[in-house]
Formats: structure tokens, C-alpha cells, sequence
């Protein structure tokens, strides 16, 4: 006999999968005491910077998605918007190589 969990029997479950899945996929290292406070935060901002970078690909990829959908349904509106999207993709994928254009 098919037995449907309850609803405090799912969120359980819910919160179970999340906690596991967050430990397997996310292990940190409490090793900092012989790390260099400026290596940290080097670190921290490649860290940063490559979140950014991932940000910036998912935007061009829905850019040309956007685009693409336009040009088959002959729509210049939906065409303006994915090219905004795939050039604010762009800005936002070279974010880092910009500032640093900017600062040298």
C-alpha cells in the first residue's frame, strides 16, 4: 500500500535533502591561522569576481536565447531587449578585465 508523506513530513524531508547537499557540495576549510590577511582577501575577491563572471555567462546565454526567439518570431522589440541583454551579459561576463583597464 502507497503511503503520501504529510506536509510537515515533506518540509522535513526538504530540509533533510537541503542540509546534505549543502554539506557534500559546499565543504569549507577552517585552516586560515598560517594564511596571510591580504591572500585572503585576494582570494575572497577571485571568489567574487568568478561568481560575477558565472553571472555574466547565464545573462549571454539568455541573450542569445532572447535573440534568437526574435528573429523567428519577427519581433523587434523582444530583438532590442536580447541584444541589451546579451551586451549587458558581456559588460557583466568582463566585469573584472574592465576595472582593471579602468585602474591602469
Amino acid at each position: 500500500m502507497k503511503k503520501n508523506l504529510s506536509l510537515t513530513g515533506r518540509i522535513v524531508f526538504c530540509i533533510y535533502v537541503a542540509v546534505v547537499f549543502c554539506i557534500c557540495c559546499f565543504p569549507c576549510l577552517a585552516s586560515a591561522a598560517s594564511s596571510d590577511p591580504l591572500a585572503v582577501v585576494n582570494n575572497l575577491s577571485v571568489f567574487v569576481f568568478s561568481l560575477i563572471r558565472a553571472v555574466g555567462m547565464i545573462l549571454l546565454g539568455w541573450g542569445i536565447v532572447q535573440v534568437g526567439l526574435s528573429f523567428q518570431s519577427h519581433d523587434p522589440s523582444q530583438r532590442s531587449n536580447g541584444f541589451l541583454t546579451l551586451a549587458g551579459g558581456l559588460v557583466v561576463t568582463f566585469a573584472k578585465e574592465i576595472l582593471d583597464l579602468i585602474i591602469s
